[in-house]
């Protein structure tokens, strides 16, 4: 079964420009189409359907969404391996899944229409950052069960770059490479990008080719792309997507106008809704981004709560010219916020405003510590040797409304991770 044969020629070769009525009307009938495709074809889609007492004839459009019943995490994990794939195990060209931090890892298999639906979205994204054919990308993600380096391989692939697949580690000879093959575009998870700058600052080697910098799978504040401009000297853009959704890339990126994430609308739609009620939010207002797959093949995701917070930025058309809805760079996940002391907060936040303080460098942790169930913060960060543990506390104060504890380091005395940097730290104590 094809999810994404068209007759509409624009829709096939310009999605992203076509009219919002369009878009719409593209949305439309192919939402009412996975509706019966999952029913047909799953057994946990259907019985969920049954226990909510509706049928694929029922949903007339997305109107009806909020009739279908939402997914989680606790789905997939339920359904481990496939219990969610609705196509035969012979026709599965490939997996990737989760770091399985409860034990039981996300799963998202992929006939081969599903791999090139991932790489064609990769390959839209390249573009947009103003990649073109030839042009060397530095993939540093690692190649395995991670989606990362596979899905920037792929979309590479198809957008007709010059692949230098390095994968994760070994940070000087990922420099070394980047100045020899003359690397234009560099890709990586964001905390990566702050230890290339550190490393390339001590071997005393300049990257002057490098222009472009596609960074994602962990929070991208606008002071980490501010550090990460000033050290690189790339034009870095935040590009989104999850295993779930089937990888890096599927959901959007930014354009060259850095307004927002474009979705890919014709792939995928977004609903943005309360945290705690799951009801729809306005636009402008922050809430949990759920996404329902419109074109995949072996798992695609009805209502998918991603758990990332996000608001819809604008429905407008882009100056770029591209007319898919805007979502604001994913602030948080809902279940990330920490409560210490009564006060509520993203460890991106603290980011943002550690960032904000002059010398102090993009290293640090947030301790929660547990004292027989009394919970306290501290923050320790890395910053030039005028900063004091009183500039950083109070700053913090200023702008979270707390007053952490911590220690303030040289520069290179916290532990360094190659791949997603750890932020947030529990420490368990009695008295």
């Amino acid at each position: 079964m094809s999810l994404t044969q068209t007759d509409d020629v624009t829709f096939a070769t310009q999605p992203e420009l076509v009219s919002r009525d369009e878009t719409r009307n593209h949305q439309e009938r192919l939402f009412r189409k996975m509706i019966s495709y999952v029913y047909e074809n799953n057994a946990f889609y259907r019985k969920r359907f049954n226990e909510a007492g509706i049928t694929p004839q029922e949903i007339r459009g997305l109107d009806d969404i909020n009739c279908v019943p939402m997914i989680s995490k606790t789905e997939f994990r339920e359904t481990y391996p496939l219990g969610m794939c609705c196509v035969p195990r012979e026709i599965i060209r490939e997996i990737h899944m989760s770091s399985g931090s409860t034990g039981v890892p996300v799963v998202m298999p992929y006939t081969k229409d599903d791999v090139k639906q991932w790489a064609d979205c990769m390959a839209r994204c390249y573009r947009m950052s103003g990649a073109a054919p030839g042009d060397p990308v530095q993939i540093t993600p690692s190649f395995g069960l991670f989606n990362g380096g596979f899905g920037m391989y792929h979309g590479a692939r198809e957008a007709e770059l010059f692949v230098i697949p390095t994968g994760a580690g070994n940070t000087e000879r990922q420099i070394r490479l980047a100045r020899d093959f003359k690397t234009r575009i560099f890709t990586a998870v964001v905390s990566y990008g702050i230890r290339i700058i550190e490393i390339m600052n001590n071997m005393g080697i300049e990257l002057p080719d490098l222009k472009i910098g596609i960074f994602g799978a962990e929070s991208f504040t606008d002071a980490m792309k501010k550090q990460i401009r000033n050290g690189l000297g790339v034009e870095p853009f935040d590009i989104y997507g999850m295993t779930e959704t089937g990888g890096v890339g599927t959901l959007g990126m930014d354009c060259r106008a850095h307004q927002g994430i474009h979705v890919w609308e014709d792939h995928y739609y977004i609903e943005v809704a309360d945290v705690t009620t799951h009801k729809p939010v306005p636009d402008g207002h922050l809430g949990e981004l759920i996404a329902t797959s419109l074109t995949r093949q072996a798992l695609p995701v009805i209502r998918f709560r991603t758990g990332d917070l996000t608001r819809i930025v604008s429905r407008e058309k882009c100056s770029c010219g591209r007319t898919h809805t805007r979502i604001e760079t994913i602030s948080g996940r809902a279940d990330d916020m920490l409560i210490v002391k009564g006060i509520n907060f993203f460890p991106s936040q603290v980011e943002q405003v550690l960032l904000e303080i002059p010398g102090v460098h993009p290293h640090y942790q947030i301790i929660i510590e547990d004292v027989e169930g009394v919970k306290d913060v501290r923050i320790n960060v890395e910053a030039e040797p005028d900063v004091t543990g009183y500039m950083v506390e109070k700053h913090l104060k200023e702008r979270l409304g707390f007053s952490p504890k911590g220690d303030v380091y040289k520069p290179g005395e916290l532990a360094r991770q190659d791949g997603k940097a750890q932020r947030v730290f529990y420490e368990k104590k009695t008295k």
